[in-house]
């Protein structure tokens, strides 16, 4: 009888050794003659405990983790192939504490099935979004997205269903269904771990888009630096022409919607949307002035829904399962699950998927286990590098876009970047001004001077020189760069800058600073 084993192919775990693993585990099972199938899956996001093979056995898929290559024939002698106990055992893989209190939608499939594999993504549910949604008006699943509470995963939390229903309005011949993939905050993984380990909700979540707002052609942007995720959203994609799931009859329908991958050299500014549809003509990454919003004269100067890859999805299950259903996760306007992606000197890093409302102290403590390096946390950075800094004494505000916002802060991607005591705020506030110097697009001046201006100010502070009036100047550039720059990536440069000056005023004393946060 053949034995399947799962070794994650996501590009986390290859990082960590799980394509040697898989190598090893095969040349062994070889060796000792036994039949096995390896199944490279995507991840579950425990990344603590990968490269994680799990065995399916009579009992269950059973884990074990993390494997080194050392840890192989020890698995062999010990008899894991039947779920034997070892030094690496993790019992049940949906027991694991820290995924077993999840609630998983967006993520439901990740880590379970093989990510190009249709056949896979059907027996575990899959399409049935797409399939529900064939049977209905454009009208009748936007209003399911708008019912949903579905918002923006990834930027300032703009209510999904209002965007798709502006582009379902405007007139154009041609329409487009834009994913931005450009995932380029510290911290976060989310859109790289779900393109590599179930492309197929993607997809799926851009046909019905496309379906919604009577678009035909999709793409999705991302960045070169992740070819992992390009080489196999790539694949998944000739899986779907080949099924007819993409095509000029989607599923033996009337309905017609092909979709590509296009790579950008990965600017930052890039993830912003006007941006990002430059560079998809083929023009420098430069932001482009609103109005005319994307939605209305977007990719080619057509109507265009540009939205995150967590955003597009989470649409497939509010179709499946109702738009009730996905609105009665959450809290306030921040309604249905969010992927956390906990990283930086943490316990536990990995992705957590779990409804709305957890605190961040919750997040940090609890799930992430605190610091890696035993030390007290001292700020914990939420939202990427333009997220502000929380210190302990708000670690009660709950995980919520208005919660956030009212605290200063921003949820953006959800990246939760933990920092302990021995981390020095005047030099995170100065990288946050120096990333703004080298990623500004140029456009406009109080981002592209602002910034350069910022970082001198910050270093003037650590020299002594009238530091008073210095912070004071401070303040008044964040606030010019806050309300006068085009675009989020000077807008929101003064979160992590004011947030750091604001809570740890004690770390902006003259002292020498030579370098940037590392």
């Amino acid at each position: 009888m053949t034995v399947k084993i799962y070794v994650p192919l996501d590009s986390g775990s290859v990082a960590l050794g799980a394509d040697d693993v898989a190598k090893a585990i095969a040349a062994e099972a070889i060796k000792r003659g036994e039949d096995v199938q390896i199944v490279r899956n995507g991840s579950f996001g425990m990344y603590w405990l990968e490269p994680m093979v799990e065995v399916e056995t009579s009992r269950g898929r059973l884990a074990y983790g993390p494997i080194a290559l050392e840890d192989v024939d020890s698995l062999f002698d010990a008899g894991f192939l039947n779920g034997s106990d070892h030094k690496r055992f993790l019992g049940h893989t949906q027991d694991i504490p820290f995924l077993k209190a999840q609630t998983r939608l967006t993520f439901q499939r990740c880590g379970i099935i093989d990510p190009v594999s249709l056949d896979d993504y059907r027996a575990n549910e899959g399409l049935k979004g797409l399939e529900n949604a064939l049977g209905m008006t454009s009208e009748d699943i936007v209003k399911a997205v708008t019912d949903s509470g579905l918002r923006g995963r990834g930027g300032a939390g703009f209510p999904t269903g209002i965007k798709w229903n502006t582009v379902r309005q405007a007139p154009g011949d041609q329409k487009y269904i834009v994913c931005n993939a450009d995932e380029g905050d510290s911290g976060t993984f989310a859109d790289r771990m779900i393109m590599e380990g179930e492309p197929f909700v993607l997809i799926e979540g851009m046909i019905i888009a496309g379906l919604a707002t009577g678009a035909t052609k999709g793409y999705v942007y991302t960045r070169s630096e992740y070819p992992d995720a390009i080489r196999i959203m790539n694949e998944a994609i000739e899986v779907a022409r080949a099924n007819k799931l993409l095509g000029p009859k989607v599923l033996g329908s009337d309905y017609a919607f092909d979709m590509e991958v296009r790579m950008g050299a990965g600017a930052y500014v890039c993830g912003e949307e006007t941006s990002l549809l430059n560079s998809m003509e083929g023009k420098r990454g430069v932001v482009r002035a609103k109005p005319p919003l994307p939605a209305l004269e977007g990719f080619m100067r057509r109507p265009t829904v540009v939205n995150n890859v967590i955003s597009l999805c989470s649409v497939p299950v509010i179709l499946e399962k109702g738009a009730e259903y996905y609105r009665d996760f959450g809290m306030g306007r921040s309604r249905g699950t969010i992927p956390i992606q906990i990283a930086g000197n943490v316990k536990h890093g990995g992705l957590y998927e779990t409804a709305f409302g957890l605190t961040l102290g919750e997040i940090v403590d609890q799930i992430g286990g605190g610091t890696a390096s035993g030390r007290p946390v001292k700020a914990v950075q939420v939202g990427g590098p333009l997220g502000a800094y929380f210190p302990r004494e708000l670690f009660e505000t709950p995980f919520d876009y208005e919660a956030f916002a009212k605290a200063d802060g921003l949820i953006g991607h959800a990246g939760v970047v933990v920092f302990d005591d021995s981390v020095d705020m005047m030099k995170q506030a100065r990288f946050a001004m120096e990333f703004c110097a080298i990623e500004s697009c140029g456009k406009c001046t109080p981002c592209r001077i602002g910034s350069t201006r910022g970082t001198e100010v910050v270093d003037k502070i650590a020299r002594g020189e009238d530091p008073e009036m210095q912070k004071e100047l401070l303040a008044d550039l964040c606030e010019t760069m806050k309300f006068g720059s085009l675009c989020a990536l000077g807008g929101f440069t003064p979160y992590p800058v004011m947030s750091a000056l604001t809570h740890f005023p004690d770390d902006f004393k003259p002292h020498a600073l030579d370098i940037a946060a590392e």
